[in-house]
């Protein structure tokens, strides 16, 4: 039997058996599972979007002054996917800590390890100071954040779909989703403050480091509170009730590798438009000069705000129809949108407005799923690591070089590539549903 087939009609909720073990006898709340899942997945965003934002407004002049202004973003972006590459590592180094001195040290230590890289930046030396080396540590230092990102995995998510109720595990899933509007508003509008009450050169002299203090201070407190639940003694034995523990990663490859790839490409529309709505159009508009930087981060404020609706509903959608059709009825949309990518980023200020509201509520009906997707296909011996590495995958493969390609590509071939960049997640996403339910029915 396929190792993706349920006795659900939805192949990404857990089985009927898994579901009758799922009782709430352990006392343990899926609103207080929320509560903790919420703050640590919105601290993580935050780092994500100021590293971002930065990327676009801060490091191009700062560590990269040499170049042109395209050059100088381009070379920007190339750091900023460094995170993605390095985020599997850290999950299979991380898990092999927690196998061996238990799930505390593990994410003590990775979030540890998140918060010095991250406000280590704050302090970093620019290339007029260090030159090439100041690149180097930057480089160095966005790896850490990858590899603490990646041991940052608590298995909050999985829990949390997995204690509720079976009726409402679409709703469940879209939870720890609201955390990417979170930090991208707290994020943004940090940036958006800094940068419309500072001078250009104290912004690009000072200004910049502050988010990344801010960005430490969140994960201090975020430590604390995910350490609250994940240590005790009742989240120990529920953590442990539904097997979720780190499995070896050579044999949950033998065992699963095809669930891997289908997880991590079943949502890759939603990944592809994550930044493609979020950093990119920062930089392709400011670029271009259509657009104030302050007025670009104002629409992007706004289209967050728009997306949090569309998250919470996602889960409304998902629990009547399936996921599966959720993901993808949302990736046919965003072809749709895809197609209009270069109408819309082209047509002046109005139609890049239109642009990142509309990509935003997509954003956030497709992503408000894609946690499900990654987090149910495996069987409870492997889900723990599984879900995680399948999530490092899907963000690899549909949304680390996503800022490269499109703006590198949109400079030398028009904004096409943007059309072309989404339509390739889009079919990517299609594929992955329709052999997965092929390989359901053969099951």
């Amino acid at each position: 039997m396929s190792s993706l087939s349920h006795s659900s009609s939805d192949p990404f909720v857990p089985s009927v058996p898994e579901q009758r073990h799922n009782s709430h006898s352990s006392g343990v709340a899926p609103s207080e599972i929320a509560v903790g899942v919420i703050i640590g997945r919105a601290s993580e965003y935050f780092d994500f979007f100021v590293y971002g934002i930065a990327s676009v407004l801060v490091f191009p002049a700062v560590f990269f002054p040499f170049a042109s202004r395209l050059d100088a973003t381009l070379y920007s972006f190339v750091i900023f996917s460094l995170a993605f590459l390095a985020r599997p590592l850290g999950t299979i180094a991380f898990m092999a800590i927690q196998r061996r001195y238990g799930r505390g040290v593990k994410l003590g230590g990775a979030l540890f390890l998140l918060g010095v890289a991250t406000v280590s930046m704050a302090f970093l030396p620019v290339y007029a100071t260090l030159g090439a080396a100041a690149i180097v540590l930057l480089a160095l230092l966005r790896f850490l954040q990858g590899i603490a990102l990646g041991g940052s995995w608590d298995g909050l998510p999985s829990l949390l779909a997995l204690n509720a109720p079976p009726q409402r595990r679409g709703w469940y899933a879209m939870i720890p989703q609201l955390g990417a509007p979170i930090g991208f508003i707290v994020a943004g509008g940090l940036f958006l403050y800094l940068h419309s009450e500072l001078s250009s050169a104290d912004f690009l002299d000072w200004g910049w480091r502050y988010p990344f203090y801010v960005a430490f201070a969140i994960n201090v407190v975020a430590l604390f509170a995910r350490l609250r639940l994940v240590v005790t003694e009742e989240y120990e034995r529920l953590l442990n009730k539904h097997e979720l523990e780190p499995s070896p990663v050579a044999e949950l490859v033998r065992a699963r590798g095809s669930n891997l790839l289908i997880g991590a490409f079943a949502a890759l529309a939603s990944y592809a438009l994550f930044h493609l709505v979020t950093v990119f159009p920062l930089s392709w508009i400011t670029l271009q000069s259509t657009q104030s930087v302050n007025d670009v981060l104002a629409v992007q404020i706004v289209g967050a705000f728009i997306a949090i609706p569309g998250v919470v509903a996602s889960g409304w959608i998902a629990d009547r129809i399936g996921r599966r059709s959720t993901l993808g009825i949302l990736a046919a949309l965003i072809g749709v949108f895809s197609l209009f990518a270069p109408v819309l980023l082209g047509g002046g200020v109005a139609g890049q407005d239109v642009f990142i509201l509309l990509g935003f509520a997509l954003l956030g009906l497709s992503y408000g799923q894609a946690a499900g997707a990654v987090s149910a296909n495996f069987s409870a011996k492997y889900r723990y690591t599984g879900a995680a590495l399948t999530s490092d995958l899907a963000w690899l493969i549909g949304a680390a070089f996503a800022p490269l390609v499109a703006l590198g590509l949109s400079a030398h071939f028009g904004l096409v590539a943007v059309s072309a960049y989404l339509l390739s997640g889009v079919i990517c996403t299609l594929a992955a549903l329709r052999i997965n339910k092929t390989l359901e029915l053969r099951g």
